[in-house]
């Protein structure tokens, strides 16, 4: 028989009911370790963008293939002690870059671009520990939220083949005749890491909100700037391609002059290389001007899409795409000093890590026009 209540009875005394969990049933079971698993991939992201620019320093310092061989475990280990040092040091004299480019290079003068190589290396094995120990951390401990295991698993499927793309790079430096890495390969490699630093960012800002928030602000998302900065976005990649067929070559300290090349629109000796084709990849003024031209186009597009953003009606878009512009302004002026400068060391990085942050906020605007945050009437 039910218990008879008082007329009067406290309210205090009553017993709690239950309530639905906080979420809704969208999250319910599907949140996992959120927190935690973006704070990994944030540090990820800090590794890759460290790996893009210290391989741009390897570059730079010409110091790519000052090791032969590719050893992903042994590897990992360097020379100690003067015997081993010799050693590495005659298969390095074995090398057209050494036979054409370096003869008569010192002990030491090697040690220095070896060091820059294995550095590159080594922060490459890094990162794919870091990204072993998270991933299978996780799984084991059951914390990846739903659906997100075959992401976080493809990006170490990436990570290996961006290591596989990177030995391919070298080996093409070390055939016959050869003093640098093939330029394509250099792109396709360079490429590679801001395809996987897009995914890693993409997936931060993922992380970052919950899952029903992320339904509700797809409903208020702007399809029309959504696809406007994917655009801008393809093309900000061409131009980092091209921008690493330039370094590839050394082109950008072929013509220090700016708007002109050699005082010309059109770079003298464009086409000279057999067959034509070559001079896409190998001619020093034509990849210049490819650069050049895509850059301008992006910087044109890039003024469209903010003019287009500026129409949006959420303050924190609007906030977003005008970084995009103010760092494309940028980006654009650090090309043309890297130009006028012949490309030194410390401006050339800059202009990388330009492109790096003009990629992320580009990324970051995209999520924005897709997943809007929700704001008051008042903004």
């Amino acid at each position: 028989m039910a218990e008879k209540r008082k007329l009067f009875e406290e309210v205090s005394e009553a017993k709690p009911q239950q309530t639905a969990p906080v979420g809704g049933m969208i999250d319910a079971g599907q949140q996992g370790a959120r927190g935690p698993i973006r704070i990994w991939l944030m540090v990820l992201f800090a590794l890759v963008v460290c790996m893009i620019l210290v391989g741009g320093l390897t570059r730079l310092t010409d110091s790519g293939l000052s090791i032969t061989e590719w050893k992903p475990f042994s590897g990992a280990i360097p020379p100690m002690g003067a015997e081993a040092w010799n050693e590495e040091f005659l298969k390095y004299q074995q090398t057209d870059e050494y036979k054409l480019q370096n003869s008569g290079m010192s002990l030491g003068e090697f040690q220095y671009i070896f060091w820059w190589e294995w550095g590159h290396r080594q922060l490459g094995r890094f990162v794919g520990l870091v990204w072993a120990i998270g991933f299978f951390g996780f799984l084991a401990a059951r914390k990846i939220p739903a659906g997100w295991t075959p992401r976080l698993f493809a990006l170490g499927i990436l990570g290996g083949s961006q290591a596989g793309v990177g030995w391919l790079m070298v080996a093409s430096g070390l055939k016959e005749d050869k003093v640098d890495v093939e330029s394509y390969m250099l792109a396709a490699h360079l490429g590679l890491a801001f395809v996987i630093l897009g995914f890693i960012a993409w997936y931060v800002f993922l992380m970052g909100r919950e899952e029903r928030d992320l339904m509700q602000a797809r409903r208020l998302g702007e399809p029309k700037l959504f696809s406007m900065s994917t655009g801008l976005l393809h093309l900000s990649f061409v131009q980092i391609l091209l921008g690493a067929l330039v370094a590839g070559i050394d082109a950008g300290r072929s013509f220090n002059d700016w708007p002109l090349m050699s005082g010309q629109i059109f770079p003298p000796y464009a086409f000279d290389i057999e067959p034509m084709w070559r001079n896409f990849f190998e001619n020093a003024g034509l990849t210049q001007f490819l650069h050049r031209m895509v850059g301008y186009l992006l910087l044109a597009f890039a003024v469209v899409v903010w003019l287009r953003a500026r129409k949006s009606a959420k303050g924190d878009t609007r906030f977003r795409f005008n970084a995009v512009m103010a760092m494309v302004l940028v980006q654009m002026v650090l090309g043309i000093v890297t130009v006028l400068y012949l490309a030194p060391l410390h401006i050339a990085i800059l202009h990388q890590l330009g492109a790096i942050i003009t990629w992320v906020l580009i990324l970051r605007a995209r999520f924005a026009a897709q997943y809007p945050l929700a704001h008051s009437i008042r903004g």
